[in-house]
């Protein structure tokens, strides 16, 4: 069977989903994985009509189980094969986080490893009670990146991703959501419906509002000043014509249609 990412778009949902389609092998993503997750982003990212994206693993047994250990010995075998596997994986992880659409993690079974950065990267990240996260790299002796790092750091705080590093165990939904890893834990059956009511809830609202909140909170996590035109862009709202529709709506009692504009 052959590795791959899939996409598929609910235009009339406005919902697309992103697929890591390698389940005999958990998931575990090889090079043109990591290639095809990058290309699939960066598509999605250019499309405006889209309003969410949803992100998963085929089947129940993980959402990803990592990068493909077993191709290692070809692509990241010594210190200049690492660097350029990373500028691939980097450049799909990035991809997820740049994404201006809200992008949520539907997890099933396993989420490890480089699995875990990938849900790291998105927005929200919802799982079932049987999930199982962890980044138990010290059993190979690799390091995860400052840039991957500092997802997982941005989550959990710094004591509790050194407790992930350094200890390298894989646990349960529930200490996970305590660590700040994911937003929310629902039964196993329960995962695709809670994902789809999500997703449905974040399309209601403005698009334009949705991208705006997700660039300011990116950008406060960086420590530089903000500049007048930065904050000036949280007026921009006002001209919009979704403000004009969602505040008459208010008045009027009823359900905004938002037009992204």
């Amino acid at each position: 069977m052959t590795s791959t990412v899939t996409t598929s778009i609910d235009r009339a949902r406005r919902i697309a989903t992103v697929t890591l389609d390698s389940p005999q092998r958990m998931n575990a993503l090889d090079t043109a994985m990591w290639r095809q997750l990058e290309r699939a982003f960066v598509a999605l990212s250019a499309d405006a009509a889209l309003r969410c994206v949803v992100l998963r693993g085929a089947g129940e047994k993980a959402f990803a189980a990592g990068a493909d250990v077993a191709e290692f010995a070809t692509v990241r075998s010594n210190r200049e094969q690492a660097r350029a596997y990373a500028r691939i994986t980097h450049a799909a992880l990035e991809a997820i986080a740049n994404c201006p659409h809200p992008v949520i993690a539907q997890i099933h079974g396993a989420c490890v490893g480089g699995g875990l950065e990938i849900a790291s990267m998105c927005d929200m990240r919802i799982c079932g009670t049987s999930s199982r996260f962890g980044i138990p790299v010290k059993r190979l002796g690799l390091v995860v990146s400052y840039s991957e790092l500092n997802a997982l750091i941005a989550l959990t705080g710094k004591a509790a991703a050194l407790e992930i590093l350094l200890e390298g165990r894989v646990f349960c939904a529930d200490e996970a959501l305590a660590k700040g890893l994911v937003n929310r834990v629902v039964a196993d059956d329960a995962v695709a419906g809670e994902i789809e009511a999500t997703a449905a809830r974040i399309c209601e609202g403005a698009p334009l509002v949705a991208r705006w909140h997700k660039k300011f909170v990116r950008r406060l996590a960086d420590p530089a000043p903000l500049s007048e035109s930065e904050l000036d862009e949280c007026y921009a709202c006002f001209d919009s014509k979704d403000f004009g529709i969602g505040y008459q709506a208010f008045l009027d009692k009823t359900k905004a249609a938002f037009v992204g504009e």
